[in-house]
């Protein structure tokens, strides 16, 4: 499932793409990945401009010129590509927002969507979503309150979207590995020095991987030479076996809470 450096990676690239740009046409295949009506959709998005792209922990928000808001979340299998006809990779496509001759296409959209809401609605719909971890706002000191409290496993608070926004399975292994912490340990067994340590290998992590385009394994657009980049420059994550970029140990894979984990037994303690 993307995370936050996939999305913000989506982002900064859509800016250029299609920021200020007007939508011209929209093809829906599938009414599950839409939350009204498809001739409402239609209605209040066609012919509106896109004046601006944010992102809130895993999802892009589409600002629309008429007020109006598109949220997308990816879920598990979803991404987009932007670009002609002749250039979409050959996959299923169920929404399609198109640029005069070029589109925006989001595909794998089985659990993912793309709704429509009102500004306020956009507010309810993500009021849930703990901090950006990555905010200018967002200090040690605020990370510190956060965690005061906390007893369960470090993975599970990384990935809990209340807790902080945007972090998933891939930079929460990151993440521990960068702080020489296991992923199993828990919040409350932590020294101070070891939460200082949690909240920097955070701010590290994501946006290092934003720098290299995060994970996503197909290219936004036809030349894109950075989404996608970050595999090769993992210190953990899927690297079961492989020699730690650390301490040249071997990686390790286990499971916490279901969810598949990368550690070195070595290094992280």
């Amino acid at each position: 499932m993307p995370e936050l450096p996939e999305m913000e990676n989506y982002k900064l690239l859509l800016q250029q793409k299609i920021g200020g740009q007007t939508i011209t046409d929209i093809s829906i295949n599938r009414e599950k990945s839409i939350n009204v009506y498809t001739e409402t959709f239609i209605r209040q998005v066609q012919n509106q401009k896109v004046v601006e792209i944010e992102r809130k922990a895993k999802h892009l928000l589409f600002y629309l010129e008429n007020g109006r808001v598109l949220v997308l979340h990816l879920m598990l299998g979803g991404l987009m590509f932007y670009g002609t006809e002749e250039e979409k990779p050959d996959r299923t496509i169920q929404i399609r927002l198109s640029f005069g001759s070029e589109n925006l296409y989001f595909i794998g959209l089985r659990l993912g969507y793309l709704h429509l809401f009102t500004q306020e609605g956009v507010k309810e719909e993500l009021a849930d979503l703990g901090p950006e971890p990555l905010n200018v706002n967002f200090s040690l000191d605020h990370f510190l309150e956060l965690v005061e409290n906390k007893r369960g496993m470090l993975k599970n608070t990384l990935v809990d979207q209340e807790f902080l926004s945007g972090i998933g399975n891939c930079y929460s292994d990151e993440i521990a590995w960068h702080a020489h912490l296991l992923p199993d340990r828990t919040m409350d067994d932590l020294d101070k020095k070891e939460k200082v340590q949690l909240y920097e290998s955070i701010r590290f992590i994501l946006p290092r991987a934003t720098q290299f385009g995060g994970y996503m394994d197909q290219p936004l657009f036809k030349g894109d030479s950075k989404t996608g980049d970050y595999p090769s420059q993992a210190y953990v994550y899927d690297r079961e076996g492989e020699s730690c970029r650390r301490c040249g140990n071997k990686i390790s894979k286990g499971e916490i809470s279901s969810r598949k984990t990368f550690y070195c037994r070595e290094c992280q303690h």
